[in-house]
């Protein structure tokens, strides 16, 4: 059985998403990060960065994983599923992979709390961090043009891990106009059933989509 501490944020999606698109029974244990619940004395212990998500492996020693990346390509191995058992596939699986969590995360939490939340609207930042994020955004469509997934013809967790970010695009402000090949992904992948019922957990009291909150600590998990 896996446990998982997580919230309803980009990087807590990418694990809920896989959990649920393998088919995997886990226990789901909600962190409020706006009580500040991942700084707290238990959950330091378990990801002494204090960030989510965070899972527990109680069928492996009670074996403790941390990173939203790691803990992707932890189940991966454990399960055997979107993880491509060609060695050249699956590097292009997990260079992808990267990309979300060298750029597309890191750029898209900044741009969204630039745009949205901080106190100061700073013109530059703002721009900085939109137009990064478009970039990036055209380096996917480029991809996604050349073939149906990030890695090849079949689906992996770097589409997982891409996808719980840029679907979330306008809550950055950044344009998605033109990329076609981009959209056409993100709509496919939002008809499987795994990563629609992935990022509705856990919900939000009084909304299943709501990233309000979550924004304002994006940047910090």
């Amino acid at each position: 059985m896996i446990d998982l501490y997580t919230s309803p944020t980009p990087n807590g999606h990418k694990v809920s998403v896989l959990l649920e698109e393998m088919g995997v029974e886990y226990n789901l244990i909600p962190v409020d990060l706006s009580q500040g619940a991942q700084k707290s004395p238990e959950f330091l212990t378990m990801n002494p960065n204090g960030r989510i998500p965070v899972i527990v492996d109680r069928d492996n020693d009670d074996f403790v994983v941390f990173e939203s990346g790691a803990i992707m390509i932890y189940l991966a191995e454990k399960y055997g599923q979107f993880y491509p058992t060609d060695p050249k596939v699956r590097s292009r699986a997990l260079q992808w992979l990267m990309f979300q969590m060298g750029g597309v995360g890191p750029m898209m939490g900044q741009a969204n709390v630039f745009y949205r939340y901080f106190p100061e609207k700073i013109q530059p930042a703002i721009d900085r961090y939109q137009h990064e994020c478009r970039r990036l955004f055209e380096v996917l469509n480029t991809r996604l043009e050349q073939s149906r997934y990030l890695a090849g013809d079949e689906i992996t967790i770097a589409d997982f891990a891409n996808w719980a970010w840029v679907r979330t695009h306008n809550w950055s402000g950044a344009s998605v106009e033109g990329l076609e090949h981009l959209m056409r992904w993100v709509n496919e992948l939002y008809e499987r059933p795994g990563c629609a019922a992935g990022i509705h957990k856990p919900e939000r009291p009084g909304s299943s989509d709501d990233l309000v909150k979550s924004a304002q600590t994006m940047v910090t998990r």
